[in-house]
């Protein structure tokens, strides 16, 4: 036999069918008993909490007979008689409550030890065993239920912890913004959103996450984020500066192969620089208009002036106009 407490009190056949336990009293018994799986309760402890302070005028007949009823209920084996009270015949595994404990230390124990793996199958096995608020048939135990919700939320949190660490960023945002809404003061969840958002992909959004906190502690608080989301705060701030940094810088000429002495390279082993795209047709150049050239000087040469004495032709001009007409001139002495 097996039994919920994690949520509304049942009892389960082996073969994983329910069993009708009875009414809110009934329920409210078999929960006290769960708590202490194999162990023997004193009849008083049994009378004030199940009760719960309205204690009827004859405790012991009225245990008496509810644990009667009980038996019934789930089988004469199941609830022992001890001395001063009664045991129920379980062990802690049987119970969700305990198999819950023991399933989220294991798990725990795992992520520490780097093996984030085993530490999600681990503890997805004990967040499956929840089905409802913790000892929800128990309304006075408010804070035993309390400690075990924190206990869940812890173990919530170390599950999405080994997400992130198998690269399940994406995947665990929906579950981490719904605790983060949850809880707004849980450091620790604030945290992990931040970094699941920073794994995803998404530097703006975790930045305006972390301002979002800043803003909420200092209102309800008027305490400043620790140290941690701080260092997740500068951490995605300097990869978003350097990434912006990086994108905006001019690339690189690709390299050469080098070159071997006497041997021509193909023609694809030089690869140029490609060259960016501009506007098509390319704009042309405005056509330089010739400098105006200064206007030409005529230059004014001399005028020739006649001289006053009669100039006489040189003394071979006349031997060669008589020679041109034929004539001889006389001979000396003829």
């Amino acid at each position: 036999m097996r039994y919920r407490i994690l949520g509304t009190t049942q009892a389960l056949r082996p073969d994983g069918t329910s069993l009708p336990v009875g009414g809110a009293r009934l329920r409210a018994l078999l929960t006290v008993f769960a708590l202490r799986p194999g162990r023997t309760v004193p009849a008083g402890v049994l009378v004030e909490e199940v009760w719960n302070g309205d204690v009827p005028a004859d405790a012991p007949a009225a245990l008496q007979a509810l644990v009667g009823r009980l038996r019934r209920a789930l089988g004469p084996d199941t609830i022992a008689s001890a001395e001063g009270g009664y045991r129920l015949c379980a062990a802690p595994d049987d119970v969700d409550l305990h198999r819950f404990a023991r399933l989220a230390e294991e798990g725990t124990r795992a992520l520490a030890d780097d093996d984030p793996a085993k530490a999600a199958v681990v503890l997805d096995d004990a967040l499956a065993l929840w089905h409802g608020p913790a000892l929800a048939d128990l309304p006075d135990r408010t804070a035993e239920a309390a400690r075990w919700e924190t206990r869940r939320l812890d173990t919530r949190r170390a599950r999405l912890t080994a997400a992130l660490a198998l690269g399940a960023a994406e995947q665990s945002l929906p579950e981490l913004t719904a605790l983060c809404d949850s809880h707004p003061l849980d450091e620790p969840l604030q945290a992990l959103r931040l970094r699941a958002l920073r794994d995803a992909g998404r530097p703006a959004q975790a930045l305006a996450a972390y301002d979002d906190v800043r803003h909420l502690l200092a209102d309800r608080l008027g305490a400043d984020p620790g140290p941690e989301l701080r260092s997740l705060h500068a951490g995605v701030a300097e990869d978003r500066v350097a990434r912006e940094t990086v994108r905006g810088a001019p690339p690189l000429p690709p390299a050469t192969a080098p070159r071997t002495p006497g041997k021509r390279l193909p023609h694809t082993a030089v690869r140029r620089p490609a060259v960016r795209p501009g506007p098509w047709p390319p704009p042309t150049a405005p056509v330089p208009r010739p400098r105006p050239r200064p206007p030409l000087r005529l230059r004014r040469r001399p005028r020739c002036r006649a001289t006053s004495a009669p100039v006489s032709p040189p003394s071979w001009a006349g031997r060669r106009t008589s020679r041109s007409s034929g004539a001889t001139s006389p001979r000396p002495g003829s």
